[in-house]
This record gives C-alpha cells, structure tokens and sequence, in this order.
C-alpha cells in the first residue's frame, strides 16, 4: 500500500532584518515572546505603496489590521487618513495621531459612538443602511453638527470575480452595505433636502479580501460603473469612490506580494475614464503592516507521538491567532541557541520535519505544520515568526488559560524600543 504523501513544509519566511534578528536572540527567556515590530521597514514599505499611487488616490490606514499607538505613528507621514470601525477604535486613534483625518465605518455603529464621531470632527461616515443613515440625520440635527457620507452597497458582481477570495464581504447576502435595490431610495432622502446636514460624496464598496492587483482593478471597474450609474440616474455629483481594502497577502508565498505599480497604473486609467473623475479612496489594512512584524519565542518541549515530531513553544494562538483563524501554517525561522542553562536534559527532535504548537490545551493551537529542522530541534531554540504585523495579537483570545502576555518591542533607526503590553 502506498504511504500517503508528506505534507507540505511551510514556506521559508523572508530573513529578518539584523535588528529584529539581534533582539530574538537576545531577550531573556522571561521576555518571551514577545513582538518585535521593524517601523523603519514599514515607512519604507508604505512609502513605496504611496509613491505608486496616482494623483487622485488616497490611501487611508485600515486601524483594525494594527492598532498599536507606534504603528499609527509610523504611518503618519505616508497615509492620508485612517479607517476606524468602532468608537474604540475611534478613541484610540484619534488620540494616537490627532488631528488626522478619520473615516468611520462598521455596521452597527451605536448613537452614542456616532455622537462622539461628531464631536471628534470625523471626516467621514461610511453608512450601512437607511437606518443609520437616518440616525445620523437625527444626531447632526439635535448637535449643530454636519456629517460627510459615503453610502456603503453590497454591490453585486459578475460571477466568478470573487471566487477565490479570502474573505467576501459583499456580492452574496451579508450584513454589509445597503442592498442595491435600496440605492434609489437612499439616496433620494439624502439628496432631496430633506436632510440639510448631511453631503453626499459618494459611494462605499469594499466586496472582498485576498484579491489580486488584476482582480482588484476588475472589481474597482465595475464599482466605478455603477456609482456613475446610480449618480447619473440623480442627477448628483459623484465626488468620491470608496473601493476598500482587500489586497492580496499569501502567508503560502510570503515572497509574492501584492503588484502595488501594477494596480496604482490600473487606478489612474479607471478614474481617467470615469465620468467626473471621482476621488478614489482606497484603505488597506493588513497589506501595510504585515511584513513588517515578528513574533519571538522559544521552544520549552520536545515529543514525538505516533511518528510525528511535535515542539510546545511559549505563547501560542491565543497570541497569534492568524494561523488557527485562515487556516495556515505560519512562516518562521528557527534559531538554534547553543547554552542550555538549566541541570535537566536538553530534549531533542530527530531531523525530521516538526510542527510547532503553543501551550494551550486545545489541538487547534498550532502555529507552523512540517516544518524542516536539520539537526533537529532542542528545547532552548529560538523560533521567529514572520508576518506578524497585522490581525496578530489584535485578534487574539488573549485570556484564554491566562497565560502571561508577550512583550513589544520597536525597532527603528537600529535602535529598540521596548513597549508595553496593551
């Protein structure tokens, strides 16, 4: 009978930065892990997607994706805005960055988290229904206030585009977005007069995520269709396009990252060819941040059960919580550490590949699959986890078992920083 075949080892992941490499070798056992995030790499990075966009873009910072106070810092001087979904959010960014442009967006926005926008002089609200549409309506009045909007549709899209998606977030039922057949009616209360405080700028449709920058720019092009449809049909200027987020990140091929130039050139041709060349806005999250975290721990265990070689790192997935949620194997490095301080034996994997799990009590706490030791793996290594900057540790169920929490450190300028654990 023929053995099934091995599964596959989990990507290389690319070679740390020698800063982030120092700082993993080097924090005492008791700071770990801990996650080491590199800001020069990432205002290069989001330097690089900006100069790739064309005039009549803005790029706004999706804060759920990281919201650590230095990484919206780092972003300042590189992202016109920033997206928040919460009054959380909303809080936090706008005392992180103050005085920068905000977007508020989510389903669900509560009166009270609208009231606070208001007061916060939010730049923009992205409404989900004529419900909220109609609070809005309501708090502006009652507040003296005026409110910018951009209408958010659950647009419907030609079959097949979003296949392949990692995430769809429109064009099938879904709590997102005012249902197209809705978008008469909307838009008429918004536009008749009845509602002095409120200004139409546009439309809002963020369909999917894990998009290529081709199938991005085929969905952004039929986005742009329909809003000068729906404008055009009132007689309304169209002065903005909110295409959203969504831009490919394979944790699979960590080297193949998303065609920023191929899709800024895309973007100036659609606005060319949209009627009134709209404001495009785009507000991507996790493709900003992510190559440019790294999360640091040690190996505490070593085992071998019924042929597969297992290592129990400190931390786990209630830390990193992105390998249980997209079902991945998280690309890391290993770090062979040569001193074993302690008087007990140093266990050890064969040279067989090992999967890498945390300390939770639960089989789904599993950060990399088959990955390859040569040498074997000891107790005592270090392990380095790439692509950690976005949907990590904010994402995480960080209670569960009541493990202690990891460290933050921030690297820039080869100096470090170290932070506090939120």
């Amino acid at each position: 009978m023929t053995p099934p075949p091995a599964p596959p080892s989990p990507p290389a992941p690319p070679l740390p930065p020698p800063g982030v490499h120092r700082l993993a070798r080097s924090l005492e056992s008791g700071a770990l892990p801990a996650y080491l995030y590199d800001l020069d790499a990432l205002r290069e990075h989001a330097r690089a997607v900006r100069a790739a966009l064309p005039d009549g873009v803005e790029l706004y910072y999706a804060a759920k994706a990281n919201p650590e106070p230095e990484i919206l810092t780092a972003l300042l001087d590189h992202v016109d805005g920033y997206e928040v979904s919460s009054g959380g959010e909303l809080a936090h960014v706008a005392h992180a960055v103050p005085g920068r442009p905000l977007a508020f967006s989510g389903p669900g926005k509560t009166p009270d988290e609208i009231a606070s926008a208001l007061r916060l002089g939010v730049a923009r609200f992205h409404v989900e229904s004529a419900h909220e549409l109609a609070v809005l309506a309501a708090l502006t009045a009652r507040t003296g206030t005026r409110a910018q909007v951009l209408l958010r549709f659950n647009l419907a899209v030609e079959d097949g585009l979003l296949h392949g998606s990692a995430l769809a977030m429109g064009g099938r039922p879904a709590p997102f977005g005012i249902d197209p057949a809705e978008a008469d009616a909307v838009l008429r209360t918004l536009t008749d007069g009845s509602r002095p405080r409120l200004e139409f700028l546009g439309v809002h449709a963020h369909l999917a995520s894990g998009l290529t920058a081709e199938r991005q720019l085929t969905v952004a092009a039929s986005v742009l269709r329909w809003s000068a449809a729906l404008a055009a049909r009132h007689g309304v200027e169209l002065r903005e396009v909110n295409i959203g987020g969504g831009m490919a990140v394979d944790y699979a091929r960590p080297d193949e990252t998303f065609d920023w130039r191929a899709y800024g050139r895309g973007l100036a041709r659609l606005r060319e060819d949209c009627p009134g060349r709209p404001l495009l806005r785009i507000e991507p999250g996790r493709a900003l941040t992510v190559y440019s975290g790294w999360y640091a721990t040690e190996v505490l265990d070593v085992k071998h059960s019924h042929g597969e070689d297992f290592a129990v790192v400190r931390g786990g997935t209630h830390h990193l919580r992105t390998p249980a949620t997209k079902g991945h194997d998280q690309p890391c490095a290993v770090l062979p550490v040569a001193d074993w301080p302690h008087p007990w034996p140093r266990p050890k994997t064969a040279d067989g590949p090992v999967t890498l799990v945390g300390q939770l009590c639960t089989p789904k706490d599993v950060l990399a699959r088959s990955v390859p030791v040569p040498g074997g793996l000891r107790a005592g290594d270090r392990v380095l986890f790439a692509m950690a900057g976005a949907y990590a540790w904010n994402i995480s169920h960080h209670d569960f078992l009541m493990h202690p929490r990891p460290g933050f450190h921030f690297l820039s300028d080869r100096t470090t920083r170290p932070g506090g654990a939120p």
